[in-house]
């Protein structure tokens, strides 16, 4: 086999291991009733009562990053947001998960939202790295940023 190809075949075949893994941590995170109710909430916009219970997990399970992040979440688009706690929660989910896309994408929003693009593009070029084939995270905050750009120079 030429060793010009091994990266490559050797990356083709960890893909569906590496899918098969994503997928995995998307079902467990889905048949958790915290955060099942904590998304119905949300859905509803009802972000003081999805902040709420999700602060209570965080409490309960602090080495949780998905609570972390959808309680930053909850808490950003609250009507007083206190980003000082968001960017705290976002920064904890992604210690717990360096590869949390989700987070990623949240928090560059929270730094669109403080005026802060260059954070927001750092996040961006997390999300190039994490995403090899493109993901929805990557492509929302690209978006996010391209807006927030558009609005500035009007």
């Amino acid at each position: 086999m030429n060793v010009m190809f091994r990266p490559l075949i050797i990356a083709l075949l960890a893909f569906p291991v590496a899918l098969q893994a994503a997928e995995g941590a998307d079902s467990a995170a889905s048949s958790d009733p915290v955060l099942q109710q904590a998304r119905t909430a949300l859905s509803r916009g009802d972000f003081a009562g999805a902040a709420a219970m999700l602060r209570d997990a965080v409490a309960r399970v602090p080495a949780n990053a998905e609570y972390h992040n959808l309680y930053a979440y909850a808490l950003r688009k609250g009507p007083h947001p206190d980003m000082d706690r968001v960017f705290k929660h976002y920064r904890e989910a992604l210690r717990l998960d360096p590869r949390h896309r989700g987070a990623h994408e949240y928090l560059g929003e929270a730094y669109l939202a403080a005026g802060k693009v260059q954070e927001a593009r750092e996040q961006l070029a997390q999300l190039d790295r994490l995403c090899f084939f493109g993901c929805e995270e990557y492509s929302d905050l690209k978006k996010a940023i391209a807006a927030y750009e558009a609005k500035q120079k009007r």
